[in-house]
């Protein structure tokens, strides 16, 4: 299967993220605190009891640095929704393309391709025109804006570790438990009710969190991380702007969200498509000196 064909498969089934954090009754703090640790167990059991290998100790405190900016990633991600709504939410996220065009280069010591640089800003517009800038949600648009600055860092990272050997499950474990200290830490800073708040998961509650755990976390990190050797982390964030268009519709269908939209909502949401579907002809081009991007 053509490896861009998975990745927006992916990026179909991390969508639902949103949702079941909208679900979810409690706080963000508590949502991400008990994702990440069901996910740290889960990741570890599929290691080592279905695949039969030994968990590797191998760059573990790079692995959990690394998890810590997951963890704060996703705490911004919820914590955006619970101030907004999961369209302003992936609105703000949708930044990250344009974040990453500078990250990856930083980190990678190469240059800035300018044609990343202008499909990121086409993708500012789209948000803009998204979330309208209505006062509202300025709060939760800007707690989503820092989300996706984190978001434009650990994808590089980690492609670096993918290509030195690293086994995505193992990776997934470990940031996970790193993801999990920091979410922890970070339960009486956000939470009113402390760390009883913990305790407040009911009912469908438990349904949700293995939802994000196990599959959008622990398959769909994988999946992400197994898929960075093959894409540049650039590539990989811009096509998760299509989150924002799958989450909208979601939204729309199981919150009737839809009401808080208007044409220009959807106009910002062409633009984003249009980025996307330009970003593979203009990276050929690259690739060809036409830009002298590199």
């Amino acid at each position: 299967m053509n490896v861009y064909l998975q990745l927006h498969l992916l990026v179909f089934l991390i969508a639902f993220t949103a949702v079941f954090g909208k679900l979810y009754s409690g706080t963000a703090a508590s949502l991400v605190t008990w994702r990440t640790g069901i996910a740290a167990v889960g990741a570890f059991v599929w290691v080592v009891a279905v695949r039969r290998h030994r968990i590797s100790f191998e760059r573990w405190p790079a692995l959990l640095g690394i998890g810590a900016i997951v963890g704060l990633h996703w705490l911004c991600f919820f914590g955006a929704i619970k101030l907004a709504n999961i369209s302003i939410c992936l609105a703000g996220m949708a930044a990250i393309s344009l974040f990453t065009a500078f990250t990856e280069p930083l980190i990678e010591r190469r240059r800035v391709r300018p044609f990343e640089v202008l499909l990121g800003l086409v993708v500012v517009a789209g948000i803009a025109m998204i979330a309208n800038i209505e006062r509202g949600y300025l709060a939760g648009l800007g707690v989503a804006l820092l989300g996706a600055l984190l978001a434009a860092i650990f994808p590089v990272l980690n492609r670096r570790l993918v290509h030195r050997g690293g086994d995505p499950l193992g990776m997934v474990g470990w940031e996970m438990i790193g993801a999990c200290a920091v979410c922890l830490l970070s339960v009486p800073l956000l939470d009113p009710g402390g760390y009883p708040a913990l305790l407040e998961p009911r009912g469908l509650d438990w349904l949700w969190l293995l939802g994000l755990a196990l599959a959008c976390t622990v398959f769909g990190h994988a999946f992400h991380i197994h898929l960075l050797k093959r894409i540049t982390a650039y590539a990989g964030n811009l096509a998760m702007n299509f989150e924002p268009v799958y989450g909208i519709a979601m939204g729309a269908l199981f919150f009737h969200e839809h009401h808080e939209l208007n044409p220009l909502s959807y106009l910002g949401i062409l633009a984003i498509l249009a980025a996307n579907l330009a970003h593979p002809w203009l990276e050929r081009k690259a690739r060809r000196g036409c830009f002298h991007a590199r």
